[in-house]
């Protein structure tokens, strides 16, 4: 496999600020590659830097095996970004604003088929102020597709859509990817960084604390396993649960009780129950999922999606094309 995306050593500062202090990571040629981290973590401006929309102090950055600065004009012919926010008048209508962003390339895609394939035929002659926040997110994935790209950048594109319409997202981005598309995902939503993700780069105070698929990465930071919650029909020893094969800790959450452990300390834990005669009752096994190693690797739980002030005018839409 190829390299779509090459970051070294990426560096940009604000005042006495480091939004980002040297950033390394690749993206691989049709991958979906994630980027995770709280808000201000440096995800937004390292994903600038990688469009043209900002200016790195210091590093190495090539997309498509160009530099967005020097070779801006031609990158933008080559990459679709989806942001949080757009400067897309308040009264142009949906088919305009696709015909607008399909005006800035030599071979764009039919807006006919990306109202169909993104659920927007109902809404082509809506003004964008008229719409629903998940019908605008759906505009801005599309307008990001019009030009054909060969990476497209998706910055949290199911914010405001209910469960059923971010599985489409999903689903939609997953076509996308098999057409031959790089995708890189910025998001703050942990299931949907685990189901899409190839790969994931996980940023923190401007760098990055840990990288690589979600699996290596739960493993890494939590030490893989699960977690059992269960209701006892009798009082339990937390110590001699503790003591059981694979078990890393027991704790008590009112009436019920919560094993964590490593391997096979779930069938552990069943068989010490039977021996003892103790039912269980609103029994609940879970394995580790990429939210815990989130919260090991930051510190914290993911942070609504509010994006990060930009340092600069943002582009105009015909930049960002």
């Amino acid at each position: 496999m190829g390299t779509t995306i090459e970051v070294e050593g990426l560096v940009k500062r604000y005042g006495d600020h480091a939004a980002l202090d040297g950033v390394s990571f690749e993206v691989g040629d049709g991958e979906i590659f994630g980027i995770l981290g709280p808000n201000g973590a440096g995800k937004t401006t390292a994903v600038e830097c990688l469009e043209g929309l900002r200016r790195p102090d210091a590093g190495r950055v090539r997309v498509l095996g160009l530099d967005p600065r020097r070779d801006g004009d031609r990158l933008r012919e080559r990459i679709g970004v989806q942001l949080q926010q757009t400067g897309l008048p308040a009264s142009i209508r949906v088919r305009e604003a696709l015909d607008l962003y399909a005006s800035f390339y030599r071979s764009p895609r039919d807006p006919r088929e990306l109202l169909t394939e993104w659920d927007l035929e109902s809404k082509r002659g809506a003004r964008v102020r008229k719409l629903s926040g998940g019908q605008a997110q759906r505009l801005h994935i599309a307008l990001a597709l019009v030009g054909r790209p060969d990476v497209v950048f998706l910055d949290e594109p199911t914010t405001g859509l209910d469960p059923q319409a971010r599985r489409a997202t999903w689903e939609l981005i997953r076509r996308v990817r098999a057409s031959g598309v790089t995708v890189v995902l910025i998001s703050h939503f942990m299931d949907e960084a685990e189901e899409l993700c190839d790969r994931l780069a996980v940023f923190d105070r401007g760098r990055i604390v840990a990288s690589g698929t979600p699996e290596t990465l739960i493993e890494e930071a939590t030490g893989g396993g699960g977690r059992m919650r269960f209701r006892p029909s009798a009082e339990l020893d937390p110590a001699e649960l503790a003591a059981l094969p694979g078990v890393t800790g027991v704790e008590s959450s009112g009436r019920h009780v919560v094993v964590s452990g490593t391997g096979d300390f779930a069938a552990a834990v069943t068989s010490a129950l039977a021996r003892r005669h103790v039912l269980v009752a609103d029994l609940r096994v879970e394995q580790t999922s990429l939210d815990d190693a989130y919260v090991a690797l930051t510190g914290g739980p993911p942070a609504e999606p509010s994006g990060e002030p930009p340092a600069e005018p943002p582009a105009r839409p015909s930049e960002r094309a």
